[in-house]
């Protein structure tokens, strides 16, 4: 057995062109290399969008209103139809209307010292869409002042542009926190007037909000317009940058912060990327295993009267091909182990890269890029162990 093994391993070093056996494994490193990394990118993709460590409270939310133009002016309301389906698309978790006030309304200061007097509208969500956590977000008639949310740049118009050009004081948000206003609701039916407090800073919806209750209650009792459809609804996206919810929007007419959805077209690019280098890789991988395959086929042919000699000694072609399997068959596995260890190297690198800039990336490799690892060496060995039989079996018949 030993001198047979010995006399296989002169035949085959003798007949393996060795430039070409070394060009043959660099193109399928290359290839298997390229199709581990958009595995891994894919991942790394997933992981960023959808993590819970990546998900921003502000920008999953979605105020959606349509786009006002001189054919819907006047008629902006939604109509049951968009928000039903809106509600079953598949980019949206939850979906809440903002309910606007239907009659006039002011808030003023209490004090002489702080003199403020300015026309207001109002809008109530339901309370699971509001980013400001407080206790007394619920109003009745007994109830000892209407609580108000506010977004946060309405206090730094205030004061870094309205202070300044009124000589008025400026505010921290704990002080704008104390202060108790008068809140005045007008109607035909008269005038009503209630202490209103700010009980919290919206980065979420650029509107003043009051509780349901409250707005449920004005607006039964001081409408000045008869009530239909909202004309804005908020919506929790797990994906705002998601392409299909930017082309969904465009397609109804439909329009919300364009800082929120801005990353969708940037989203396409990045897909196409990734989509672009699977293909290549797989392409790639699918030309190295021809010309792999080609390679081994060719060194068993250049000594196939060798082979058939061996045949009538006694060898046996299973042993043949066993033997021959194992001189080709390990690079392969040396292969996807470089490979691996490049991706895994890459990744280490990305990830030092993110933490600089606060973004939470995982320093290990996929598990999802070690199973294609895996799925990889069994095609190598399926395609090594056929090429191989395929070809000695063909020399001796």
């Amino acid at each position: 057995m030993t001198q047979l093994h010995t006399i296989l391993k002169k035949l085959i070093r003798n007949s393996a062109s060795r430039t070409k056996y070394t060009v043959a494994i660099i193109g399928m490193s290359i290839a298997v290399f390229l199709l581990l990394t958009a595995i891994q990118i894919q991942v790394d993709y997933n992981q960023l969008l959808n993590s819970k460590s990546s998900r921003d409270s502000i920008a999953n939310f979605l105020v959606i209103n349509k786009i006002l133009t001189d054919a819907n002016m006047g008629n902006s309301t939604l109509e049951d139809s968009i928000v039903n389906d809106i509600r079953q698309q598949p980019f949206t978790e939850a979906i809440g209307m903002l309910t606007p006030s239907k009659f006039k309304a002011s808030i003023q200061s209490n004090s002489s010292h702080f003199p403020f007097y300015t026309d207001i509208s109002f809008e109530s969500v339901p309370s699971e869409f509001i980013d400001v956590a407080d206790a007394a977000w619920t109003w009745n008639e007994q109830a000892e002042y209407v609580p108000i949310i506010i977004p946060t740049f309405f206090l730094d118009m205030y004061n870094f542009q309205f202070s300044l050009s009124q000589n008025l004081p400026q505010l921290t948000p704990a002080i704008v926190k104390m202060i108790v206003f008068k809140v005045n609701i007008y109607g035909s039916t008269g005038t009503a007037t209630f202490n209103g407090k700010i009980v919290g800073f919206s980065d979420r919806i650029s509107s003043m909000l009051v509780p349901q209750e409250f707005m449920q209650w004005g607006n039964s009792k001081f409408a000045t317009k008869q009530s239909g459809n909202a004309s804005r609804m908020i919506i929790r996206t797990k994906d705002p940058g998601n392409p299909k919810l930017a082309d969904y929007l465009s397609k109804h007419q439909l329009a919300t912060d364009a800082d929120k959805t801005r990353f969708s077209k940037y989203r396409k690019v990045v897909d196409a990327v990734v989509v672009i280098s699977g293909i290549t890789g797989g392409l790639m991988l699918a030309f190295a295993l021809l010309v792999f395959s080609l390679f081994i086929q060719l060194t068993i042919a250049s000594c196939k009267e060798e082979i058939r000699l061996l045949i009538i000694l006694g060898a046996s072609p299973q042993q043949l091909a066993k033997f021959i399997f194992k001189q080709f068959y390990p690079a392969n596995i040396w292969m996807v182990f470089v490979a691996i260890l490049g991706v895994t190297i890459l990744q280490y690198f990305i990830h030092q890269l993110l933490a600089a800039q606060h973004i939470v990336l995982t320093s290990f490799t996929s598990i999802y890029t070690l199973l294609s690892a895996l799925l990889l060496l069994f095609v190598l060995w399926w395609v090594n162990r056929n090429s191989i039989r395929h070809s000695i079996y063909s020399k001796i018949n």
